[in-house]
């Protein structure tokens, strides 16, 4: 087929997936649409190279034909392309470099999974290094992190998991549990406060995993028979559940992610900044802290706080040893969106102890730090250049406001007379 022809397929203005297939039928290249007739007409336009970039005009310029899939939404092609993508792998979508940074939907193995999103590079290595969660399930990948977390608002209110909440069960006072924020809002089954059993939970976990699977006709049907049986059983309730469910999988709003998809072609990952600072007075009151920017912009509701433990429980004033138990008690929550780039207060010290961190821990996480001249002030930034000259403003900016919120979290706690 020549560009031409393939330039005027008829294909239909709805949701769904593509694929663009090369001399043997081989899939090139995967992507989803709005609209799957406005969208593949864009790969034959003439700024198809500064759109899209030479990666892929050399795919069009390969491909000698394109199928499709339809879907009910949006938010369906987003799962079904992530899926297709991980399982035919296809050329010109999984770049082995950039395909590290992106985003997985996991599943834990516990009693009551976990549902978590992890950058796809750190996937591999938190089996090994995790204790007592495990992952069973991963989905993805989501090159966009915009979208991904479109589409999890509207997958948790019609699925709702947990994702930080202890179930009652581990509690030491079961009886006095109460039901965490975000069951109160309908974004959790409350687990916490006794609201599901276990065997209810797996079930709703299976039905949200043939979801992310992109086996959405399969898990209409499974729904479909599970109500008709707890309706014959005159299980009224949990049949009016499943019905619930089954009216909000067709008849999904996701005006939201519609719009994100047609403001965007191929846009760059949410790049996420991690800047870490210690706060101390001759090593008495030693505080960590961690502070977020996304995509330049400072996101508060990610910063995190630290008291300082020390070894045995006696605290130094060892600046890159008190760093190395910061990194090492924030890498341990899977529950945290990973960063694509780590930036450090002080010198090579303090470079070196995050390296080392990360390589123990198995993380390939990408580090700078920020060297001070005696006024504190931003003297030089260590790290790669292209990370310097691209997101430099974003690292310092992540760093004073480290350097502030530790400062402020020390002065706090001095003032309280804290002790170890």
């Amino acid at each position: 087929m020549t560009s031409q022809e393939l330039q005027n397929l008829n294909l239909p203005d709805t949701p769904g997936v593509y694929f663009f297939l090369g001399p043997k039928k081989e899939i090139l290249y995967i992507g989803k649409a709005t609209s799957l007739k406005d969208r593949v007409k864009s790969y034959f336009g003439k700024d198809l190279i500064k759109t899209r970039g030479p990666r892929l005009v050399r795919m069009v310029e390969d491909a000698i034909d394109v199928t499709y899939t339809e879907t009910q939404s949006v938010l369906e092609a987003l799962l079904l392309e992530a899926s297709q993508i991980k399982k035919h792998l296809p050329p010109f979508n999984t770049d082995e470099k950039d395909n590290k940074s992106f985003n997985m939907v996991v599943v834990t193995e516990e009693d009551f999974p976990r549902v978590l999103v992890m950058r796809s590079r750190n996937v591999a290595h938190w089996n090994a290094i995790s204790e007592g969660m495990k992952i069973k399930y991963s989905f993805g990948p989501f090159p966009h992190g915009g979208e991904l977390r479109e589409a999890l608002k509207i997958i948790r209110k019609i699925f709702p998991y947990r994702d930080k909440c202890i179930p009652a069960e581990e509690l030491s006072d079961p009886s006095k549990a109460k039901p965490c924020f975000n069951a109160q809002i309908g974004l959790c089954t409350g687990i916490c406060a006794g609201w599901m059993s276990k065997r209810e939970y797996r079930k709703m976990i299976k039905h949200l995993s043939l979801f992310f699977s992109g086996e959405t006709d399969l898990l209409i049907k499974e729904l479909e028979k599970e109500m008709k049986e707890a309706a014959k059983e005159e299980r009224f309730e949990e049949a009016g559940k499943l019905k619930s469910t089954l009216y909000a999988l067709e008849h999904i709003q996701d005006v939201a992610l519609m719009k994100r998809d047609l403001e965007r072609v191929h846009s760059d990952d949410t790049f996420r900044i991690e800047a870490y600072d210690i706060a101390h007075i001759s090593g008495s009151s030693t505080v960590g802290v961690m502070t977020v920017i996304e995509d330049g912009e400072l996101n508060k509701s990610q910063y995190r706080k630290f008291r300082i433990r020390g070894k045995a429980g006696k605290v130094s004033i060892d600046d890159p040893g008190n760093l190395k138990e910061v990194l090492t008690r924030r890498l341990g929550h899977a529950e945290w969106p990973l960063p694509n780039l780590m930036a450090i207060d002080g010198g090579i010290a303090q470079l070196n102890a995050a390296n080392a961190v990360l390589k123990e821990l198995g993380f390939q996480i990408d580090v700078v730090s920020v060297v001070k001249d005696q006024r504190h002030k931003a003297r030089e930034i260590l790290g790669e250049k292209k990370h310097i000259e691209t997101w430099g403003r974003s690292i310092l900016l992540a760093n004073a406001e480290a350097h502030r919120f530790a400062i402020t979290y020390h002065r706090k706690l001095r003032g309280k007379g804290f002790r170890i």
